[in-house]
């Protein structure tokens, strides 16, 4: 997809020479005397239009308007949240249409601020089509899309982050909808090496099942024992920041298909168990775009990538393992895999000596009944940290939502055959998730996104959403140190 973005006066969209033409309408509008805004203020007028978000008005070969295809959009306040929800459905109908080139823009005399970044990645995200299994994708046909704007400059660093943002999104989605044939452990891998080309900043290790068995990953190693696919463990390092400064670990559960294991899953819905490894995806799709964006700051991204599948060799309940940690573990669960996985890569991020730790696993039905599909569970043992997430949710427009980690919630994780189980029944099954994991953090600032309920949608609209990327992305750019700044210097950690 081609983006233009370009200094545009409100009488000259009428003229553009362009298949389409999407005018967002405020609540505040103010008409000038172009083309648009008489054709804007006669919709309004005449109660064909509302200005509300998510109302649309399609027309063909309107009067004094060049582009043959014209969509009014109203955006509400204009606030983020309205103007995503506007071009979502103004692009549902226009990705309808023959439609190769379209100019957006605001209607009439005055401009919401930052409308720029939000619309661009709206319509970036809106032209994302699945198609590596599709021999005749639905494909988005619009080629170049043109934003046009009374304030080019000021709005042109908002313009490439979206695009980042947006591209890192599309590829979390992507490898997301893959089915489990065409994502195994070993194509992810090559997913993350594809990332890190000759003049790219991103760095790409993968260790294979050799190497993993000599760190010690005994849990690890447990979940991916039933597949014939070898487990990969991927790292990925991005230096944009000074050499003192301590990384950001960004770890993802990357199960590339879940059967459940021994503890076999209900055969309805199975098959959404490829999004399964919706975190490690995440991880990618913030590579992805640091890439592009290349800020001020040090990240580390690990992804512990297998299969877990029922066979002769699959570990059993009531097996117990050793983690890298050295700690036990009896697995009275094999469905409660993706813990098992994370525990040993937190564990080893421990060793870049990060100044946070941030894991994000698709980790637990208890939170898609907590939370639903709006908001990502986060938990944390550092308000600072938990403090950054909530914002960069807040600001990017996917949320995330704290939730508790009192230590009572651990008792259920006793058992009388190793250090802990790792399960401890169905109560608050998402907080006795993240105690479990927070047996493997240390002093470390430590944060666990939750994502069961947000990484994908199923039913008519199934696919993978792409989340958190746009909230880590947001959490990442936000901790950019200033050069007069000191790199090193740690924040005061906060038990809860």
């Amino acid at each position: 997809m081609d983006f233009e973005l370009k200094r545009l006066r409100p009488q000259e969209a009428a003229s553009a020479k362009v298949d389409a033409l999407l005018a967002l309408v405020p609540s505040d509008f103010r008409a000038g005397d172009d083309a648009l805004s008489v054709l804007i203020q006669g919709a309004l007028d005449g109660e064909h239009l509302k200005a509300d978000a998510g109302t649309t008005l399609s027309m063909y070969g309107a009067p004094r308007i060049a582009a043959p295809r014209v969509v009014l959009a109203g955006i509400g306040d204009g606030g983020g949240k309205a103007l995503r929800k506007s071009v979502a459905v103004a692009m549902a109908e226009l990705r309808r249409t023959p439609a190769k080139t379209l100019l957006v823009c605001v209607a009439g005399t005055g401009e919401p601020p930052s409308w720029v970044g939000a619309v661009t990645q709206a319509i970036d995200e809106a032209c994302y089509t699945y198609e590596t299994t599709r021999t005749k994708p639905d494909a988005c046909k619009l080629r170049k899309i043109t934003v046009g704007t009374q304030h080019e400059a000021s709005a042109r660093p908002a313009f490439a982050q979206a695009q980042a943002v947006a591209a890192g999104i599309n590829l979390a989605r992507e490898w997301g909808n893959r089915p489990g044939n065409h994502a195994t452990p070993t194509l992810l891998a090559g997913a993350a090496q594809a990332l890190a080309g000759k003049k790219s900043p991103v760095r790409c290790e993968v260790l294979g099942p050799k190497e993993v068995a000599k760190l010690g990953m005994g849990a690890f190693q447990a979940v991916a024992r039933g597949s014939e696919e070898a487990l990969r463990f991927i790292v990925l390092e991005y230096r944009g920041g000074p050499k003192s400064q301590p990384p950001v670990a960004l770890i993802g559960k990357g199960i590339t298909f879940d059967s459940g294991g021994i503890s076999l899953k209900p055969a309805a819905d199975m098959d959404e168990m490829k999004f399964d490894m919706s975190g490690a995806a995440s991880v990618l799709g913030v590579f992805r775009a640091l890439s592009d964006l290349r800020p001020k700051v040090n990240v580390v991204g690990l992804i512990p990538a297998c299969e877990n599948l029922p066979d002769g060799r699959a570990v059993k309940p009531g097996d117990v393992v050793t983690s890298m940690s050295g700690q036990t573990i009896e697995i009275l669960n094999t469905d409660a895999e993706g813990r098992l996985v994370l525990c040993d890569a937190l564990t080893y991020a421990r060793r870049f000596k990060p100044r946070a730790m941030v894991d994000i696993a698709t980790l637990t039905g208890a939170c898609v009944i907590a939370l639903g599909g709006v908001r990502s569970g986060m938990f944390s043992t550092d308000d600072a940290l938990a403090g950054a997430l909530e914002q960069a949710g807040n600001t990017s427009g996917d949320l995330c939502w704290r939730m508790p980690l009192d230590d009572d919630y651990a008792e259920g994780l006793k058992t009388n055959f190793a250090d802990m189980a790792n399960v401890a029944g169905r109560a608050a099954g998402a907080v006795t998730a993240a105690k479990f994991l927070q047996k493997f953090v240390g002093d470390t600032p430590w944060a666990h996104l939750d994502i069961a309920g947000t990484a994908w949608l199923s039913g008519k609209a199934k696919g993978s959403t792409g989340r958190p990327v746009g909230l880590l992305l947001q959490y990442l750019l936000d901790q950019q140190v200033p050069a007069e700044q000191p790199a090193g210097k740690a924040r005061k950690k906060v038990r809860q």
